[in-house]
């Protein structure tokens, strides 16, 4: 399994994800230029956090237009894997490539800080091989991560387990008080129908390396190893 990480114009995760990927689990990995056209022949790409095109617009508008998305939405569309994480989840709501969208927190400030989330489902790459009930810590870092989308996309979420995490205190409670941005639902991720294209806000990247104290984002990103690595 290839992963390659695209790096946009104000990624700043892209080194965290190549190196939690690839020196922490051992995955072949390659950086992927936003105005290359060409994936290199990944099988998984990763849309990375940061502030791409200085998160002019809308966050994730502009990026959605880079050269290399023409690739990326090819390669979801044919199955292939793709995975967004924070502004990286943004993009894909602006591709059309996950429901939903994300609007400005409800605090209306950005929010960096560790906060829980537990899986909604165990059917995905990412949540395979996590407890259900287990809360992790993970860092989030976003001004615009309440995850919005009307009732009759809720219940096509809903019916099709495409919600991936909820926000949650450190004892799993899905409570108002744990939800950070004011997201539906305490939403924290989604997926898309055909389950190969993934969107989370938190950052598990940032939780993988021990000499950070915390390592519960590895969870998640060794799910997808061991399920298709």
């Amino acid at each position: 399994m290839k992963f390659g990480v695209v790096v946009f114009p104000g990624s700043n995760c892209d080194r965290d994800t190549l190196y939690a990927f690839g020196d922490l689990l051992g995955a072949e990995t390659v950086a992927l230029w936003h105005k290359d056209t060409d994936l290199k022949g990944v099988d998984f790409v990763v849309l990375p956090g940061g502030f791409s095109y200085g998160d002019y617009l809308r966050s994730g508008a502009i990026a959605r237009f880079s050269p290399i998305m023409d690739a990326v939405i090819n390669h979801a569309n044919r199955g292939g894997y793709v995975l967004g994480i924070c502004n990286g989840f943004q993009i894909l709501t602006e591709a059309k490539l996950v429901p939903g969208v994300l609007l400005h927190n409800e605090s209306r400030k950005f929010i960096s800080k560790n906060i829980y989330i537990k899986a909604a489902t165990t059917n995905s790459l990412l949540t395979n091989q996590l407890e259900p009930q287990q809360a992790l810590k993970i860092p989030i870092a976003h001004g615009e991560g309440n995850y919005y989308i009307g009732t009759d996309g809720l219940k096509s979420l809903q019916d099709n387990d495409q919600i991936l995490f909820h926000y949650c205190d450190e004892n799993g409670n899905v409570t108002a008080e744990a939800n950070p941005n004011g997201a539906l639902l305490n939403i924290a991720g989604v997926t898309n129908k055909n389950r190969n294209v993934f969107g989370m806000m938190p950052h598990p990247e940032r939780a993988s390396d021990p000499v950070l104290g915390n390592t519960d984002g590895l969870k998640i990103l060794e799910s997808i190893l061991q399920t298709v690595g």
